[in-house]
């Protein structure tokens, strides 16, 4: 048995025509992130829906702000343990159960007549389940099925989110504009349903369940044995991260990263541009043209972290979306005009490019714990983007305008680009046992 397996890798080397394995579990991966990214494009087309007395509930924009800031938080926190509960019982199980809580969460809400309800409903069941459906799945899949072209992959995976937001987007904003937001609801309940089967039929955990060897690698990797302890070592390996340089670093400019876009740009742009006088429908579109500039710049920064120093990237792209937020004020209208398409344009190849360096750093740093290392880093993305999609919504109640939000963030961003080129080269370590290396 041991000597057959062994030869399974030379089964999937040149002479093999058909694409390996991997490419099929990263198509399925893609798809599955594309059919869950319906719950991500909906918060931001709630905010004037449930605000308005007549068509919801008159609630303000930052008690919404903060059912939805409590989402983004709940996506973060939960992500390292998804990860390691990934090695305890597989990426499909938890996958799967998470797409169940998602299609939960956002149903009940269809029946909700209170805030709080909407917090639970969307900020914990939905949060809970989409935690799980975190970066961190994309970065387990890399590390586990690839071992060549990880860059490329990672920005790929990561790319579907935008994908999904460009599918669901105008599909949603119609939806919400032509009957109202409970129906929009149920469309994320289903979507997120009706993407289980494909996972439970068509992922698989590991490239040893169908006996090959990881894309690139040389040798034929046995399956782990199943991690138990899941929530200590995510806190475990938390601890030892938290004693190094490059880990407060990472996760400081990836909270500044969740700040810039799911906390500000994903949840207020709408409701910003609809100040301004511009239809909820034409916004909203606006943002799902940043999901298609968003692929191709993800895409790109996956090639371009296969070949130039991560952390220069890091420092380019966040330099250079810190000055797109300090245009954006003058340019919001309520008409679509050149200025505006170019700044959609800009920030959109710009929006997640910062997930494959961020990932490329994570690895380098601290080796076989990077995609828990990398959970932790994406809670601290989250942190950042709920506290700014909970205190935009209290600045605009204040000041009757976004303004100052956008400019704050655009400070924030240079701060972040800073901080980017201050991360050491090198410090591969094992695992975070080697603190002492990587710090």
């Amino acid at each position: 048995m041991t000597t057959q397996t062994q030869q399974d890798p030379i089964r999937t080397g040149p002479a093999r025509r058909r694409p390996h394995r991997a490419w099929a579990v990263a198509a399925v991966t893609f798809v599955t992130i594309i059919g869950a990214a319906a719950f991500a494009s909906l918060p931001g087309l709630l905010i004037e829906p449930l605000h308005d007395p007549e068509l919801g509930f008159g609630w303000s924009r930052g008690t919404i702000g903060f059912a939805v800031s409590v989402n983004l938080a709940l996506y973060g926190v939960t992500a390292p343990f998804a990860a390691a509960l990934m090695d305890r019982f597989g990426i499909r199980r938890i996958v799967a159960v998470a797409l169940l809580v998602i299609s939960l969460g956002s149903l009940l809400t269809v029946w909700m007549t209170a805030a709080w309800q909407l917090v639970l409903y969307w900020g914990v069941l939905v949060g809970l389940g989409s935690g799980s459906m975190a970066l961190a799945f994309a970065a387990t899949v890399t590390n586990r099925w690839f071992v060549a072209r990880r860059g490329l992959v990672t920005g790929l995976l990561t790319a579907a989110g935008a994908s999904g937001q460009l599918i669901f987007l105008p599909l949603l904003a119609w939806i919400v504009q032509e009957h109202q937001w409970r129906p929009a609801a149920v469309t994320v309940a289903l979507a997120a349903l009706s993407v289980v089967p494909f996972v439970w039929l068509l992922l698989r955990d590991h490239p040893a369940d169908v006996g090959v060897a990881p894309y690139g690698a040389t040798e034929f990797v046995p399956k782990p044995a199943p991690v138990t302890g899941a929530a200590r070592r995510a806190v475990t390996v938390l601890v030892k991260a938290a004693r190094t340089g490059p880990f407060w670093l990472l996760a400081g400019t990836f909270a500044i990263c969740g700040a810039s876009t799911n906390g500000l740009v994903k949840t207020h742009f709408v409701p910003a541009a609809h100040d301004h006088g511009m239809p909820v429908p034409a916004a909203a579109s606006l943002l799902a043209v940043i999901g298609v500039f968003d692929v191709v710049g993800t895409v790109a920064s996956g090639w371009f972290t296969d070949r130039f120093e991560a952390r220069r990237l890091l420092a380019g792209y966040y330099a250079l979306r810190g000055v797109s937020l300090l245009f954006l004020p003058v340019l919001l209208a309520p008409n679509v005009h050149p200025p505006m398409v170019f700044f959609i344009v800009f920030y959109g190849l710009d929006w997640v490019a910062t997930v494959p360096p961020t990932i490329a750093l994570c690895r380098e740093h601290y080796g076989e714990d990077s995609a828990i290392v990398f959970g932790w880093v994406l809670a601290s993305h989250q942190v950042g983007a709920a506290l700014v999609a909970f205190l935009g919504g209290l600045a605009r109640d204040a000041f009757g305008s976004y303004d100052v939000v956008w400019y704050a963030a655009g400070a924030l961003c240079a701060v972040a680009a800073l901080m980017s080129l201050v991360i050491r080269r090198g410090g591969r370590t094992a695992g975070v046992a080697g603190v002492a290396v990587a710090a």
